[in-house]
């Protein structure tokens, strides 16, 4: 039992490092969102379904980025919606929980797929599964001491932990072994997001890149 996903896959979340958990109010401020995200140096993008016309705001952003930003849909509940988004060009497909009906076709998109877990019941089952990736979430609750403690019976598990992550907790997250991280509120600065202050988010963004190389480097 493990999770799974072809190599170059994973490398390609490992590389990102940071995944920005994007829930914006409409499909024009997730667009500039996104864009100050990447200015900033955050390349990996999850577009939730809590914002409206997700699928469109992925299509957009994989037109406006290309192969300079990692693209996704969160928030995934339903089948319909993990079609639709792996048709708007997702390159990754996360979910909060794990659904056994979910999981399988998120899985059948050819998309890596990531499912929320908590619990040690819940990371088997999602293993069981074979997802690519095991989102623990929320990370807030235990923090980077719980994600090192799941990864002793779990030594095979890729885990991304999201919920309570910041720029500056982002290195114990990697070192405790973490293939990636998730941030929303923290990274993209909600009242920025609001206002549209997309330098504050950019700002933001250069925190989270600039932790990310220095954890890389230690």
């Amino acid at each position: 039992m493990s999770v799974h996903a072809p190599t170059d896959r994973l490398d390609a979340v490992r590389s990102a490092g940071v995944l920005a958990v994007l829930r914006a109010p409409d499909a024009e401020r997730a667009v500039q969102a996104a864009a100050a995200l990447v200015r900033g140096g955050v390349t990996g993008i999850e577009v939730t379904y809590s914002t409206p016309d997700a699928a469109a705001v992925i299509a957009e952003l994989r037109r406006r980025h290309g192969d300079a930003a990692l693209v996704g849909a969160g928030t995934v509940t339903t089948p319909a919606q993990a079609e639709e988004s792996a048709a708007a060009g997702a390159q990754f497909l996360v979910a909060p929980g794990t659904l056994p009906d979910l999981a399988r076709a998120m899985l059948g998109t050819g998309l890596t797929t990531m499912t929320g877990a908590m619990t040690p019941t819940e990371v088997m089952g999602a293993m069981a599964l074979g997802v690519d990736v095991v989102k623990v979430f929320p990370a807030s609750l235990g923090g980077p001491g719980f994600l090192k403690a799941l990864r002793e019976p779990f030594a095979d598990a890729v885990l991304m932990p999201t919920g309570g992550v910041t720029a500056e907790n982002l290195a114990e997250f990697l070192a405790a072994g973490a293939i990636a991280v998730g941030a929303g509120g923290d990274l993209l600065v909600r009242d920025a997001l609001a206002a549209q202050n997309w330098d504050a988010i950019e700002a933001r963004a250069r925190d989270y890149a600039s932790a990310l190389e220095a954890a890389r480097r230690a």
